[in-house]
């Protein structure tokens, strides 16, 4: 009989309370809740009904969306940003599949589901699946963040590169009719001298009948880190937010017109830069006897600070009654630049350029996309309760790579094109919402001739074109009980391309072209989940499993020369569970809780069976969640949470065997809105606990980094 983890059974116990304490007599929710009418039974508790735009490009009760959906909210946000600015820890804080924050300017290992996701913002994505850089989490000041709409597992909704899922980030909106400014600061500190960071940023917001505007700017100056022990932590090898200054502008505006102001045209500007200050320099630590990394004054000889350099231009139209439907266009340009730290490793060398072992340089990335998305939706289509949803997107994407000190090129210029219509039924009868859709992925990949470098053997690659077409369904049930309670089942294709740029830049044999990789074939995923929610007026939960499949997946491995990333193509198979639940114990009382856990496989040899468990650098350990907010008095709140890493013991007896020790944080935040402004602390590992990340406890290329100490943080905001 197989035993269910200790773990999952008090926690299925936890949220089942949850559930039977909340269907009990239970007092009001919090005063000012916004609320409306459920769909189900008269005399039922009204309940909040949450909506979501990604993925389905119009407003979609949640309830009705055959699969996992996490809305992250203002509040959520907010908390999060009294510990840390680290854009990507409120998702590894309440995203139950999302991996561990890798508490740097790069997101290596950040999965979702064990696959990359999607990062959309406002719609548009974030790098590049040409050459993913692990850099798409730190884009913008996430000040300007409203909300983030997560699906999770493989979707081709919004187009290439869902793995493992979408994350959009939303921008927010005017709220409140007339002016409104906001003023930011915050104060960090970890008690060292040189370890203090501030932030200063302000926003307005106007909003009148016929047009709104929200406009934000806002500077964040980073201290150095240390660890539980008093140490410095050591720059991270793909670049650190700490030592860093980051700068970021945002604006939109939207103008309402026509009969009834059903149409809106609105434009979008964003541009952030996060540079390192270069003020410290990596010292390697001991694996052997435990010393991790830290770091010294100084600065690397000829090198460059890193950076992330993001900007995007938007237009959008809406016409709310158009041939009887919502149609909405939406234009796009990003161009974006990640420069890394310097290196010397084995694969930086050219005895041309200097003796072998004395080279130093940096690797540069820079993408660009254009793109145009268009949606046409249809309610009560022939029949009531008929949707249809349909359009076509068009995109071209750009990505390169060089070695920026000596100006040599490491990875060649690649294009993709893609044209992708898609057309999506949604049939509501009585309790049950049924779905289905196709979307037709048509795209091409042109590479130019080039030559790799010194380390491949300077080998003369031949350059040429790969077509990418796939038929990309889903269909999906939601049935809605009694109680507030519904459940669903799903099946859907995902698809993304792997990282081409790693397979192009590690040729070494000569007389191969671009048409000849088989690591260039584009990674299908089938997913199919089954899952419940429940949603009432004292709370909510939900839970699903799944399992997506791949024939021709990715997973990554560490080259022991270079102690670079491999990408190894071959079968993969991702399974998993996922719970959350939330719950007004009272009007001052509420308590959330959040459990993931994956396991993925794939293969030792070629063709041979998925009995290789994948490791940190795909697969998160098992991650439970925790947290209590106290509202004593109006105005005032106190959350206390807990995110636990469990340990792990993968492939024990072979050469892929892994351990890693689980960990365990804790966090504090307050709020005190005066007269005078909002006054918040946030406290980050309460307890000072020493840990190492999850990922930095697996070797790799000065890959031995402890996670951040204690760090205490003032903010103040003052509305006018």
């Amino acid at each position: 009989m197989r035993q269910v983890p200790a773990t999952l059974t008090s926690l299925s116990l936890a949220i089942a309370s949850m559930a039977a304490l909340a269907q009990q007599a239970a007092p009001p929710p919090p005063a000012g809740a916004a609320s409306a009418p459920d769909s189900g039974t008269a005399g039922e508790p009204e309940v909040q009904r949450v909506t979501i735009t990604t993925g389905t490009r119009s407003a979609k009760a949640v309830d009705k969306i055959p699969g996992a959906i996490t809305v992250v909210s203002k509040e959520e946000l907010q908390r999060t940003l009294l510990l840390t600015e680290d854009a990507t820890a409120v998702l590894a804080r309440t995203v139950p599949g999302y991996a561990e924050s890798s508490q740097a300017m790069s997101n290596t290992g950040e999965t979702l589901r064990g696959r990359i996701a999607l990062r959309l913002f406002d719609g548009v994505p974030q790098g590049s699946p040409l050459r993913e850089g692990n850099r798409a989490g730190t884009f913008t000041d996430m000040g300007v963040v409203g909300r983030i709409e997560v699906i999770n597992g493989p979707s081709a909704a919004e187009g290439i590169g869902a793995a493992g899922g979408i994350i959009n980030y939303v921008s927010k909106v005017p709220t409140k009719p007339g002016n409104e400014f906001t003023l930011t600061t915050r104060y960090s500190t970890q008690f060292h001298d040189d370890s203090a960071s501030w932030k200063v940023g302000g926003t307005f917001a106007r909003k009148e009948e016929a047009y709104d505007l929200f406009v934000a700017a806002s500077t964040v100056d980073r201290g150095i880190t240390y660890d539980a022990n008093g140490r410095r932590i050591g720059p991270n090898t793909s670049g650190s937010v700490a030592d860093s200054k980051a700068d970021n502008f945002f604006g939109k505006v939207g103008f309402n017109f026509g009969e009834d102001n059903v149409q809106r045209i609105q434009l979008g500007v964003s541009r952030f830069k996060i540079t390192g200050k270069g003020n410290y320099i990596l010292v390697d630590g001991d694996r052997a006897t435990g010393v991790t990394n830290t770091a010294e004054p100084g600065h690397a000889l000829g090198s460059k600070t890193e950076f992330n350099d993001f900007q995007q231009v938007t237009a959008a139209y809406h016409h709310d009654n158009l041939l009887g439907g919502m149609f909405t266009a939406d234009v796009y340009y990003a161009d974006q630049g990640m420069r890394f730290p310097p290196e010397d490793g084995a694969d930086r060398q050219d005895p041309l350029i200097a003796p072998l072992g004395t080279l130093i340089d940096q690797s540069e990335i820079h993408t660009r996309k254009k793109g145009a998305r268009t949606s046409w939706t249809r309610q009560d289509l022939f029949v009531q309760g008929l949707e249809l949803r349909a359009g076509v997107d068009v995109v071209q994407d750009t990505a390169e790579q060089k070695l920026a000190l000596t100006d040599r090129l490491w990875v060649p210029p690649m294009v993709y094109k893609s044209t992708a219509p898609y057309a999506q039924l949604s049939y509501d009868i009585g309790p049950l919402t049924l779905s289905g859709g196709l979307r037709h992925e048509d795209g091409r990949l042109s590479v130019d001739t080039y030559t790799t470098t010194y380390f491949r053997n300077r080998v003369l690659v031949t350059g040429g074109e790969l077509g990418y077409q796939a038929d990309l369904p889903n269909i999906g049930l939601v049935w809605r009980l009694p109680q507030n309670w519904s459940v669903f089942a799903s099946y859907s294709k995902g698809f993304s391309l792997p990282n081409i740029g790693i397979p192009l830049r590690n040729i070494n044999q000569p007389g191969q072209s671009v048409e000849g990789i088989l690591d260039l074939q584009a990674i299908i995923v089938d997913n199919k989940e089954v899952g419940f929610t429940w949603r009432g007026a004292m709370g909510s939960m939900s839970g699903s499993v799944y399992e997506s499949k791949s024939d021709l997946g990715v997973s990554l491995s560490i080259d022991p020369v270079t102690n670079d990333f491999v990408m190894n193509r071959a079968p993969v198979t991702i399974r998993g569970l996922e719970l959350s639940g939330e719950l007004f114990l009272s009007r001052q009382w509420k308590a959330s809780a959040l459990y993931s856990r994956i396991r993925g496989y794939t293969t030792f040899v070629k063709d041979g069976p998925l009995d290789k468990q994948m490791g940190i650098n795909d697969i998160n350990p098992d991650k439970l969640g925790l947290a209590a907010s106290w509202k004593p008095v109006p105005g005032a709140d106190v959350t206390l949470g807990a995110t636990k890493l469990m340990s792990r013991d993968l492939n024990v007896g072979t050469s892929a065997e892994e351990h890693t020790t689980g960990y365990t944080l804790w966090d504090l935040g307050a709020n005190l809105d005066t007269r005078w402004g909002k006054f918040s602390l946030g406290v980050e590992n309460l307890t000072n606990k020493f840990y190492i990340l999850s990922w930095s406890q697996v070797a790799g290329f000065r890959n031995y980094w402890a996670g951040r100490g204690r760090v205490a943080s003032l903010t103040y905001t003052a509305t006018f």
